[in-house]
C-alpha cells in the first residue's frame, strides 16, 4: 500500500454492549470457557481519534473515571493499532485520543469498543482499505467482544463468545444502565463462578452453551416483555457474591418499573429492561433520585463508524 496519509485526523465511535443472555460452559484446557451469549449494541459510545504520528501514543479521557486505563500497550486501542501498521506494513505510528463513556471494567465492553475503533481509525487514516472481513480478523485475535463492537446491532455470540452470527431485531430496546465507581475482574469473576459451581455440586459438562430459542423469538417480535421472560446472565451470581451490595440496587430498579434487570456481562454494572422510552426516564429518575448514576441508552445502533 501507498504510506500516504490520507487525512490527518480520523474519528471513529463505537459502541458498548450489553449481553441479554449469556450461558457459560466448564472450564476448558486452556482456562477458557465456552460461551453463547445474545449481544445488543447500545447509545453509550466510546470516541476515539487517530492522529499520524511516529509512534504509538494514546492519551485517555472522559466522562467516567479512567484512573488506571493504560495508554502504552497495555491497552486494546494500542495494540490495535499496532496490529493493523504490522499487517499493512506501515512503518510511521499514530496517536490516538480516547475519550471514554462505557463504564471502565463495567461489563459492557469499552476496552473492546476503543479496540474496534482503533482498528477502523488506523484503516482509514493509513488508507489500508482492509475491509470488513480482514479487520474482523484482527479483532478475534485481541479478544471476543471486540467483533461484536465492530459488527454493532445484535447478534448471537458463541465459542468464546467471537464465532458472530446476526440476530434479527425488530424496533427499539430501552435500557437503564447503573454503572458501578469500582470494577470487577473478568478472569476473577469466571473463577468465582467456577468454585460457586463446584462447592454446589452443578456441572456443566457434555453440552456445548446455546443461546434460548424464546430470546431469538423476542427479538425477531421487537418484544421487551417477552425478552424480559428470558434474559439471564451466568455470571450473575458470582458478580454479586463478590458484590453482595450490588443486589440492593438489582432489587429496587425491578420493582421500580423495570421489566427486568441483570448484571450486565462480567459487571459490576447492572442493566434494567423496560417497555419503552418514557418507562426508561421514569426508571432513571428514581434510581438517580436514591443516590445512584443511572443512563437511559437503546439499542440495537450500528458498530464502530468513521464519523464525519
Amino acid at each position: 500500500m501507498s504510506e500516504a496519509v490520507v487525512t490527518d485526523r480520523v474519528h471513529v465511535r463505537a459502541p458498548g454492549k450489553l449481553n441479554l443472555f449469556f450461558e457459560v460452559g466448564g472450564v476448558q484446557e486452556d482456562g477458557y470457557h465456552d460461551v453463547a451469549s445474545a449481544y445488543q449494541a447500545v447509545s453509550l459510545y466510546e470516541n476515539v481519534w487517530a492522529s499520524p504520528s511516529d509512534d504509538f501514543t494514546a492519551t485517555i479521557s472522559g466522562t467516567v473515571d479512567v484512573e488506571g486505563v493504560p495508554a502504552d500497550d497495555r491497552n486494546l486501542a494500542v495494540r490495535a493499532a499496532r496490529m493493523v501498521a504490522q499487517r499493512i506494513g506501515h512503518r510511521g505510528g499514530v496517536h490516538l485520543d480516547i475519550v471514554k463513556n462505557v463504564p471502565v471494567a463495567g461489563g459492557m465492553g469499552g476496552g473492546s469498543a476503543d479496540a474496534a475503533a482503533a482498528l477502523v481509525a488506523c484503516d482509514a487514516l493509513w488508507g489500508a482499505e482492509l475491509g470488513t472481513a480482514e479487520l474482523h480478523k484482527l479483532a478475534a485475535r485481541l479478544g471476543a467482544d471486540v467483533p461484536f463492537a465492530l459488527m454493532g446491532g445484535t447478534a448471537i455470540g458463541t465459542g468464546r463468545g467471537d464465532q458472530l452470527s446476526p440476530a434479527l431485531a425488530q424496533g427499539r430496546f430501552d435500557w437503564v444502565v447503573v454503572p458501578s465507581s469500582e470494577g470487577l475482574s473478568t478472569p476473577e469473576v469466571y473463577a468465582h463462578l467456577d468454585t460457586l459451581r463446584a462447592e454446589h455440586g452443578i456441572s456443566v459438562s457434555g453440552r456445548a452453551p446455546d443461546v434460548d430459542t424464546g430470546v431469538l423469538h423476542a427479538l425477531r417480535a421487537g418484544d421487551p416483555a417477552a425478552l424480559a421472560e428470558q434474559i439471564r446472565n451466568d455470571l450473575q451470581a458470582a458478580a454479586l457474591s463478590l458484590r453482595p451490595e450490588l443486589r440492593a440496587a438489582l432489587e429496587l430498579g425491578e420493582r421500580s418499573g423495570a421489566l427486568a434487570g441483570l448484571v450486565s456481562g462480567s459487571g459490576p454494572t447492572l442493566a434494567f429492561l423496560t417497555g419503552d422510552p418514557e418507562s426508561a426516564l421514569e426508571l432513571q429518575v428514581t434510581l438517580s433520585a436514591a443516590g445512584l448514576e443511572a443512563l437511559h441508552v437503546h439499542g440495537p445502533v450500528a458498530g464502530a463508524r468513521v464519523i464525519g
